[in-house]
């Protein structure tokens, strides 16, 4: 009698179709291991192709219909980016292994090959991030912001063909999809501090599957969960999503963990940052994101965060 086939949920986008073939060939390397089947299942986020994110109403704008499909069982496991992931999991579901991080940091990408420093004022800048748009304001509020909305590829074919000057996104989606070669420079996280969880593939399953967890089990990896514990502990306490303009980055250096996060207004005025280090413990990353929160909303971040959920968006192109 055959095994049972591992069901892995994904979007149909490419990103996402990259992000489950590669948790597919981890799996197969297992010795014994399941026969394998794709389902792709569309998302909110892919029907809503043209709404921008920061009206989106929360994370689960692209994982909300795969984790259904979790619950209900018609697959056992959902691969997805997780910082599009939200903190607030469905209850039965838990997140099984956390991927070995990718680069996290925020790639800027321009037609004509100028840095960012170097575009001339008035040029037009792509992004459908709030987080992107702050920060960007705050080191070139010069810039005119579009919104920008798609798969991966067609991002940045647009910019190609000339609806934007320069776009800005995820370092780690471009490599996946062999798209590194269009980036003119990588934005550092002290000046740009990425998304929570940004670069970390995440795996979720249901939390009474034993058969599933055992396969995920060895796919954990320690430094990336670390720091996802981390950053989706901070992001929790600020009840944040893609409507809030907050960078988080958590980084193991000689078995401590360091976690630096930052707030800033959309007009890119005001900016509140904290940082905290704790030993590079499960338990002690969850309770440094938790403080280094407690520490931003000390600060102010509790009034710029308000700001942001009730500003408009960036215009269209």
């Amino acid at each position: 009698m055959s095994a049972r086939p591992l069901r892995i949920g994904t979007r149909a986008s490419a990103l996402a179709l990259w992000q489950a073939h590669h948790v597919e060939a981890l799996l197969r390397a297992q010795p014994g291991a399941p026969p394998i089947e794709l389902v792709h299942i569309k998302t909110e986020g892919d029907i809503q192709s043209e709404i921008p994110l920061w009206q989106a109403g929360g994370r689960a704008f692209f994982t909300k219909e795969i984790d259904r499909a979790l619950l209900e069982g018609t697959v056992d496991l959902a691969v997805h980016s997780l910082k599009d992931l939200s903190t607030q999991m469905d209850a039965g579901l838990t997140l099984a292994a956390t991927l070995t991080r990718a680069d996290p940091r925020d790639a800027f990408l321009s037609r004509d090959g100028r840095r960012l420093e170097e575009l001339p004022p008035g040029a037009r800048v792509g992004t459908s991030s709030l987080r992107r748009r702050a920060f960007l304001a705050r080191h070139r509020p010069d810039l005119v912001h579009l919104e920008l909305r798609g798969n991966v590829p067609t991002r940045v074919e647009r910019m190609r063909r000339g609806d934007y000057d320069a776009i800005i996104l995820a370092a780690a989606g471009l490599a996946r999809l062999e798209l590194s070669a269009h980036v003119t420079q990588l934005l550092e996280p002290a000046q740009f501090p990425p998304a929570v969880s940004q670069g970390i593939i995440g795996l979720c399953t249901r939390a009474g599957d034993a058969a599933t967890l055992r396969w995920l089990a060895p796919l954990d990896e320690r430094e990336a969960r670390l720091a996802a514990t981390a950053e989706r502990a901070l992001l929790r306490r600020l009840e944040g999503g893609c409507q809030v303009p907050l960078g988080a980055l958590a980084r193991v250096t000689d078995r401590q963990l360091h976690l630096e996060a930052s707030v800033c207004s959309l007009d890119g005025r005001e900016s509140i940052a904290a940082q905290g280090t704790a030993t590079a413990s499960i338990e002690e990353a969850a309770a440094l994101g938790q403080r280094v929160a407690e520490e931003l909303l000390a600060r102010g971040a509790d009034t710029l965060i308000a700001h942001a959920r009730g500003a408009p968006g960036t215009a269209a192109p």
